[in-house]
């Protein structure tokens, strides 16, 4: 009988853990399908990883590989040791008209395990489905009443005789409220379909808020650039500022500067804690075109005024 290595198969270690060990399967079931590897030996590789997952994944085949032993090298002829059939097998390897070494010279490694579980030898190992990862871009509005997107997927298939095919879907997948940008998620069964027993795959969304005309987004968190007349930051004023709900009133605090953040409470996206807020970013405008009664006035102004908006320079010399 020839040694196979099933932990060097996966690239695990003996003492890998179920997660691990399934981890590391999924990763090369992948890359060598035979549908999609462009690697020479994909089938055969393909094969040797399913045959390698399908006993180390169950517990009691995976003790009875390591009863084996690990001090034999791929593709050594070895025998199991004493009392192993028997422990094990109990007798469902031998042989019909002969003693129970002869089924051991007779066998495949995969044959003592497959017959653990009523497995047929060389049959086919259950896989699961591929999982998709695609990006859903959203606007705003869309995340702050929820939403659906449409996908058009191409997923790895596989026929009742286990051939498998390119099959392009189209779902509808609900987005819940409150979905933001470098949010993942989840949506369990939505992959591709599993193959000979194997559960389906799961579909994850990478969240993308679209740009938006007014608000930029932080989080769940908002901020509109509000401008103001120099008058307004200097008198106070009430102004209407745009949500995502429609416009509400903010008092402008007399004395307010450019870059100063004003917070309106729960104006933000959704979120567990109701929702995020919305910050209104003053900046100072100033008319593009004043008339020449406007122009009057800021002369008088500048003249009246002692305020000096660079007294932090200091006393500085002028360059020659």
């Amino acid at each position: 009988m020839k040694y196979k290595d099933y932990y060097k198969a996966l690239g695990v270690e003996r003492t890998a853990n179920a997660d691990e060990i399934k981890k590391a399967y999924r990763k090369l079931a992948h890359k060598f399908h035979p549908d999609v590897s462009k690697e020479k030996d994909a089938k055969e590789k393909f094969q040797e990883i399913g045959e390698a997952y399908e006993t180390l994944k169950n517990t009691e085949k995976r003790a009875a590989y390591d009863q084996l032993g690990s001090g034999f090298a791929p593709g050594q002829d070895f025998r199991p040791p004493p009392d192993w059939e028997r422990q094990f097998r109990d007798g469902t390897t031998r042989g019909a008209h002969g003693p129970e070494h002869a089924a051991f010279d007779e066998a495949d490694l995969a044959d003592l395990f497959a017959g653990l579980s009523g497995r047929r030898a060389g049959g086919r190992f259950p896989m699961p489905g591929q999982d998709f990862e695609v990006e859903a871009g959203i606007t705003l509005e869309e995340s702050a009443s929820g939403t659906e997107v449409e996908l058009k997927l191409e997923a790895v298939e596989h026929d009742a005789q286990g051939v498998p095919h390119r099959v392009p879907r189209t779902l509808r997948v609900r987005v819940p409220k409150g979905a933001v940008t470098g949010q993942r998620l989840r949506i369990a069964g939505k992959g591709g379909k599993g193959f000979d027993g194997g559960r389906d795959g799961d579909l994850y969304l990478n969240i993308r808020l679209a740009p938006h005309r007014l608000f930029r987004a932080d989080g769940h968190d908002l901020y509109v650039d509000l401008p103001l007349a120099p008058w307004e930051a200097v008198l106070g004023a009430s102004v209407k500022v745009p949500t995502l709900d429609g416009t509400v009133r903010l008092k402008v605090p007399a004395g307010s500067k450019a870059g100063q953040h004003l917070r309106l409470s729960q104006r933000g996206l959704p979120n567990r804690e109701g929702a995020g807020d919305l910050y209104a970013v003053l900046q100072i405008t100033v008319p593009p075109a004043p008339t020449a009664r406007e122009k009057e006035l800021f002369q008088t102004l500048a003249g009246e005024s002692q305020f000096d908006p660079r007294s932090h320079f200091g006393t500085t010399t002028e360059a020659a």
